[in-house]
């Protein structure tokens, strides 16, 4: 039987090691050690890892993955169908509502753009006259402006749990022209409010809630979410470009991360084929951030 090292199981399956080690400690994967202690792993180990990352790629949990591996390892093929149409049917019902709700949310962004296209052109400072946030102006929206924090509310998928919705804030707008649950949209208020709700991540304690596994997994899954960005520094923080596809679970990460690290700030800019995330620190905050995101894939 083949033995490989950690080093030479991350090159064959292109799983990082750190990854690898918590498997491990998760129960997902089993490895053999030498006299010295270097963990072994044998040709299994492979195959094992191609399963739990088509698992991944479902949108599962690693609970579940841990149950289906365990389908999986009897040999019955028809056992290993049973147990995961269920597990791709739920996770398709939820994806259909992500979906509904993002058109939603982009359609009330094309109803504030029209509206704010269709304002005239004043000489004279904005005020509440120029309309810009008129309730219901617009298409499904009421916003002209749009926090850079809005967000769509509804369930999050298997392996990170987000929040059930955003936080409506003052002069949140709902829906769109779909029907599907409400989008909030979170509205500028002012300059001034707009600027104390910018600088929260700044005041709040550089300290995370997650420990051990919670943390560990965490940490494996926002290196998967974010391997091959291009990255690139900025004030306070770093860009990452990514391909648009992983908009959904960059923003299920980036919510389920201020859960349990305020300090965070995330922005998400999307720009056609890419998906600019922008993740910023205070200075306490800095050696964290890098640890957790300029890392060499």
């Amino acid at each position: 039987m083949t033995s490989m090292r950690i080093s030479q199981l991350a090159e064959r399956s292109g799983v990082p090691a750190t990854t690898l080690r918590f498997y491990e400690s998760a129960g997902l994967l089993s490895a053999g050690r030498t006299p010295a202690g270097y963990r072994m792993y044998g040709e299994y180990a492979v195959d094992r890892l191609a399963f739990i990352g088509a698992a991944k790629h479902l949108g599962l949990a690693l609970e579940e993955i841990g149950e289906l591996v365990g389908v999986w390892e009897a040999g019955a093929c028809r056992d290993v169908k049973a147990d995961l149409r269920p597990r791709i049917s739920a996770r398709l019902a939820e994806a259909e509502v992500r979906a509904a709700e993002l058109a939603a949310f982009t359609d009330s962004l094309r109803g504030a753009l029209a509206h704010l296209d269709a304002l005239p052109d004043r000489a004279g400072r904005c005020d509440p006259e120029c309309g810009f946030l008129a309730p219901g102006a617009g298409a499904g929206s009421g916003a002209g402006s749009v926090s850079a924090r809005a967000a769509v509310s509804g369930p999050g998928p298997g392996p990170v749990p987000g929040p059930g919705s955003s936080t409506p804030g003052s002069g949140a707008v709902s829906g769109g022209a779909r029907r599907a649950q409400p989008v909030d949209v979170v509205l500028s208020p002012g300059r001034r409010a707009a600027g104390e709700e910018g600088e929260r991540w700044r005041t709040a304690p550089v300290a995370c809630s997650l420990s051990g596994d919670g943390l560990h997994e965490r940490t494996a899954e926002w290196r998967e979410a974010v391997a091959g960005a291009a990255r690139a520094a900025v004030p306070e923080g770093l860009r990452l470009t990514l391909p648009v596809d992983r908009v959904t679970r960059i923003a299920e990460l980036a919510a389920a991360e201020q859960e349990c690290c305020p300090f965070f700030d995330f922005r998400i800019h999307l720009d056609g084929p890419h998906l600019h995330l922008e993740v910023r620190a205070p200075a306490d905050g800095g050696a964290l951030l890098t640890d957790l995101f300029d890392t060499t894939d």
